[in-house]
């Protein structure tokens, strides 16, 4: 009778379950069925693309938040792969949002009330579920990732979290500011051109 292993990926999304799940075949020799418990679609389809992949059967129990699937690793184990490449294909794509700064106020208008804006529009973007993948800043919105913008704290947090925050050089040098640039690394405009033209969606407050 086959052994049984037994994966809990509850509450993971793609692609850790299956990472674990190819962690737990990886090895096996004897005849063993691989049972990971996952509660969403996307990774019971990844699952099974999985055991597919490695020549082994797989059938699925369960509804909505609750899934078991269970994969037979054949006695010998599991046929050779580009793992790196297939874990690469279950990982979601993150969306290139490209944000332009090109100002260190927002709006028209008063100044006053548009610094207050910007500073609250950084913020909100920290906050997001996914963050976006660039910070572009140029013109007076160089200022914004310099010493003394309210800002910092939220860029930082950004590009903590993986956003790339880029600052003209070109606009640094023009307000005297090059010395004083406190998050990100500089740019220039052929990159900040490439970055725009290969955004799924430009946000310009």
């Amino acid at each position: 009778m086959a052994q049984k292993i037994s994966v809990d990926a509850m509450g993971k999304e793609c692609p850790i379950p299956v990472v674990m799940t190819l962690k737990a075949m990886k090895g096996l020799t004897e005849a063993t069925t691989v049972e990971t418990m996952v509660d969403n679609r996307t990774a019971v389809g990844n699952l099974q693309r999985l055991a597919e992949e490695k020549g082994c059967t797989c059938s699925v129990e369960g509804d909505d938040g609750a899934f078991t699937v269970s994969i037979e690793v054949p006695e010998g184990g599991i046929s050779e792969g580009d793992d790196q490449a297939f874990v690469a294909s279950c990982t979601p794509q993150r969306k290139n949002v490209v944000v332009q700064i090109a100002s260190d106020t927002m709006g028209i208008g008063a100044d006053d009330l548009g610094k207050q804006l910007l500073k609250g529009f950084i913020y909100a973007l920290a906050q997001l579920d996914d963050p976006p993948a660039t910070v572009l800043l140029y013109n007076g919105g160089a200022h914004v990732s310099c010493e003394g913008s309210d800002s910092l704290e939220d860029l930082k947090a950004l590009e903590d979290r993986g956003t790339e925050i880029l600052t003209c050089g070109t606009c640094l040098d023009h307000y005297g500011i090059a010395d004083k640039l406190k998050v990100g690394g500089v740019t220039n405009m052929y990159t900040i051109t490439e970055k725009l033209a290969q955004a799924s969606l430009i946000i310009r407050p």
